[in-house]
Formats: C-alpha cells, structure tokens, sequence
C-alpha cells in the first residue's frame, strides 16, 4: 500500500511540476509554426533522434494526461508525413494510454475490486465477454477524454492485451485526421490558413466515421429479427 501512494504521489507531483515550469505552452501549435523551420532542419539532420524523442514526449504528455496530444499528432505529421508521422503517434498515444491503464489498476484499481469485489463482479463478467468491442467503440468514437477511457479501463477487469489492441486499432481514424492535417502545416503562415477544406473535409469524415458503430448495431439487430 505504501509503494502504490509514493507511486500516485509521485506521478502527481511530475505532473504539478510540468505544468508549474510552463513547459505545457510549448504544446501549441502556434509555438509549432513559429519553430517550424527548425524543427524539419531537426528532422532532415537526424530523422531517427527526433523519431524517438517525438515519441517519447508523446508518451509523456499521454502518461501524464497532460494536454497537448491533438498538438503533438498535428506536429507528427508536420515532421514526419502522414505514414511515418502515423505510426510515430500510434506508438506514443498507445503506449501512453498503457501506462495510464497499468497506474490505474495497479495503484488504486486493485484496491477498488477488492473492496467493491462484490458489486463489480457482474460488470466484469460483462466486461470480460464484450470488453473488446466496448473499448473500440469508444475509441473510434470520441465522445469520452482519451485519459478518462484508460483510467476507467484499468478499473476493470479487462485484460492488459485487449486494452492495447483495442487502443492501437480504434485511435487510427482520428490519428489520420490529425497527422494528415498536421502535413498541412508546411504550406501555411498563420493559424487562420490552417482552417481551410484540406484539414476541414478529414474532420467531416471524422464525424461520419463515428456513426458507423451505431448503424452496424442498427443493421444486426434488424437481422436477427
């Protein structure tokens, strides 16, 4: 018990302090254009380098539920091009969201299934059966925060494989809109021509995306009757 709170404390205070020393105002995409000639010299002089410290900032940022990671996928695909720049932030935002998932099962998860056992078994048993498709539903639909999904996770009894594939697979439609209108960021001078059908027209077919869940589940109930 008392390795879990010096863990929570301790992830709590990188957190006060990240947010304290300011550094979170770098994630912005207007300090992104302003160093955006330096940051593709950075890329051009040392692709693999800036690949694993763009990850790892990443992984970060998401670990520690630190906002910003809309900025960082826009900033993948400005470095790094849409496919490249894709798996950079897959990798980052999956296993960032894994780490959210393991704190919050291992530090207090744990504590709360064994109190709370009782009234949790049923939830689990439906958990354990459609956990799968409950965790890809909400991630191909952004309705929830990102860390909120991994916290509540990791609360469950949903198996640390299943979490990650589920994460890994159901980010990929949003981390498209984003790399893909991040690769719009080289053309522009000010945020306001960012805005443009290039970046917008992704987003639409973002939302359209979102729908598909809820007609497939339409579809298969109509076919069972």
């Amino acid at each position: 018990m008392k390795k879990k709170i010096a863990i929570g404390v301790g992830l709590l205070l990188i957190i006060i302090v990240f947010r304290v020393s300011g550094l979170d105002t770098y994630l912005n995409t207007n300090y992104i254009l302003e160093r955006r000639t330096d940051l593709l010299e950075a890329v051009q002089n040392n692709f693999v380098l800036t690949a694993f410290i763009f990850m790892l900032v990443y992984i970060g940022a998401v670990a520690f539920s630190v906002p910003g990671a809309a900025v960082l996928s826009l900033t993948g695909g400005l470095l790094f091009g849409l496919i490249p720049g894709l798996v950079f932030v897959n990798i980052g935002a999956t296993l960032g969201a894994t780490l959210n998932f393991i704190f919050a099962r291992y530090v207090i998860g744990d504590t709360i299934q064994k109190k709370h056992g009782d009234k949790l078994e049923k939830f689990n048993e439906e958990i354990e059966k459609n956990g799968k498709n409950y965790l890809l539903t909400l991630r191909l639909i952004p309705i929830f925060p990102f860390f909120l999904i991994n916290v509540l996770a990791g609360l469950t009894a949903v198996k640390l494989k299943t979490f990650i594939w589920t994460t890994a697979v159901g980010i990929i439609p949003g981390s498209v809109f984003y790399v893909y209108a991040g690769t719009t960021l080289k053309e522009v001078d000010a945020l306001a021509d960012f805005l443009s059908w290039r970046t917008t027209l992704p987003l639409v077919l973002l939302g359209l995306l979102a729908f598909l869940p809820v007609l497939y589940n339409k579809f298969r109930k109509r076919s069972n009757e």
